[in-house]
Formats: structure tokens, C-alpha cells, sequence
């Protein structure tokens, strides 16, 4: 059963131009624990300011990371991080030109945006087909990997940057 089964994230929006990051990292935490989900989705824009807010401070989890401006959103190794920590496995984050899914019902972020630079981050939540769920626009999409530029499911953007996915080894997180 995929995740996406699990929980329905449609209507989810993030609740800023700049939160998308946290938003997946909300989801992924809803998809994984529908205890949280079922207290968290009536105050869902306020956990993702929360969450956006804990994700980009200096210290994530008990460890410095690299200093980011809360205005270009939420960083990869945040990210990473929290979906670490809310599965158990590690995750890496990899500049990569995407081409197909992780297995499985593996959970993984991607950084999406244009030729020059990321700018949205989507969750992927189900596989064969690939679904994702985007953020902006609160809904799960399907996507072809091989027709990203040609169909255009994140909106304008069209380049798959990073793929934050499982290393396949268990955290000690």
C-alpha cells in the first residue's frame, strides 16, 4: 500500500511562497503517523510555519547546520534530516538528473525548479505510476520522469535538482 493510501494529503497547501520544504516534511510526518495527522490538519498552516521556522534555525536536532535565509525556503539537509529522523532510515540528498522513482514505498523528497536554480520541493507518494505530492498546489500529481519538461506537473518548473531519498542503512537517529 503506498503512503499516499494512507492519509489523503489533498487540499494541503503550503501556506506561503517559501514553505513548501517544510510542507513535505509535515506531510511526510502525517503520511507516517496518522495520530499526528488526525491532530495536525486542523491547524495545518501553523505546524508548517512552525516546522519552516525549526528547519532553517542554526541548530537542527542537536547539530549546527549551515546557516540559510528563511526567505529562499527550506534546505536540502534540513530536509533530509527530518525525514531521517520520521523514518528511521537514513537519508541522503544528491544533485542528480532524475529518471526514475526510489522502490518501493519509500518515502523521498525532490527539489524541483528550472535550469538555473531548485525552487519547490514535492514529496513523492506512491510509485508505478509515479505520484507526487505538490505542496503549491495542495494535490497529488502523476508524473512521467522521462516527460517532466514536456508535461510540466510541477508548474513552470521543470528540472529535478536534488533527490532526497533512503541510503538504505538504518539511523540512529
Amino acid at each position: 500500500m503506498s503512503a499516499e493510501a494512507s492519509m489523503n494529503p489533498a487540499g494541503l497547501r503550503q501556506p506561503d511562497q517559501r514553505s513548501c520544504g517544510a510542507t513535505v516534511a509535515v506531510v511526510a510526518r502525517m503520511l507516517a503517523d496518522p495520530s499526528y495527522a488526525e491532530r495536525v490538519r486542523p491547524r495545518f498552516a501553523a505546524e508548517v510555519l512552525g516546522t519552516h521556522r525549526r528547519l532553517t534555525r542554526p541548530r537542527l536536532r542537536g547539530r549546527l547546520q549551515v546557516p540559510w535565509p528563511r526567505a529562499l525556503g527550506t534546505p536540502p539537509w534540513a530536509v533530509t534530516r527530518e525525514l531521517t529522523a520520521l523514518t528511521g532510515v537514513r537519508h541522503r540528498t544528491r544533485l542528480v538528473r532524475w529518471r526514475r522513482p526510489p522502490g518501493g514505498d519509500d518515502v523521498a523528497a525532490l527539489y524541483v525548479g528550472d535550469r538555473w536554480l531548485p525552487r519547490h520541493v514535492v514529496l513523492v507518494v506512491g510509485h508505478d505510476p509515479v505520484r507526487c505530492y505538490d505542496p503549491a498546489r495542495g494535490r497529488v500529481v502523476e508524473v512521467d520522469p522521462a516527460a517532466l519538461a514536456r508535461r510540466r506537473p510541477f508548474g513552470r518548473w521543470t528540472t529535478v535538482w536534488f533527490v532526497l531519498s533512503p541510503s538504505g542503512r538504518r539511523s540512529r537517529a
